[in-house]
């Protein structure tokens, strides 16, 4: 086993795309994803976004696009490892029925640029539903504006136990 081998976060295509999110986030919202410093290098940054106290994803833009960015906490959350989870189409994070708001909330996103306050249910690759609050999604570009993908982040969910299911059907 090589164990000079680095994290798939600090691949050279992968230090471009996180740079491209910390830049795109900034074009749409007008203020950084995370604190930085000029003197960081791009892996420090890679490593910091990658092991942020929030969650960051993001896709392509195939036909149906694959997620390729994840950090830390998007992968506890979604429970799925680095390769699943950069193979999977981004469709998947949310349950079927869910889909179809999903795809709408892109669409207005891809529109405008970025949507805030989004709240919604998402599904980990265990079955386990969560609600996620007040995220952000914006279309990932480069300074020529080209689109590259689309990215969310958010700091808030809570996972959906069936008492909880139960009881809004009671309401």
């Amino acid at each position: 086993m090589n164990t000079n081998q680095s994290p798939p976060w600090l691949k050279r295509e992968l230090l471009q795309h996180i740079q491209l999110l910390l830049y795109s986030f900034h074009h749409w919202t007008g203020r950084p994803l995370m604190s930085i410093t000029d003197h960081q290098t791009p892996q420090e940054i890679a490593n910091l976004l990658f092991n942020a106290d929030f969650v960051v994803v993001s896709h392509g833009t195939q036909i149906d696009p694959i997620l390729n960015y994840g950090n830390q906490k998007a992968l506890d959350l979604w429970k799925m490892d680095w390769t699943t989870f950069t193979a999977t189409p981004s469709r998947y994070t949310a349950e079927p029925m869910e889909r179809s708001e999903r795809e709408q909330l892109l669409a207005q996103a891809k529109s405008q640029g970025y949507i805030s306050d989004y709240r919604g249910i998402r599904i980990a690759s265990t079955g386990d539903r969560f609600y996620i609050d007040q995220a952000i999604i914006w279309n990932v570009v480069d300074s020529d504006g080209k689109l590259w993908g689309q990215a969310a982040t958010f700091r808030k969910w809570e996972a959906i136990s069936s008492e909880s299911i139960a009881n809004a059907m009671c309401n």
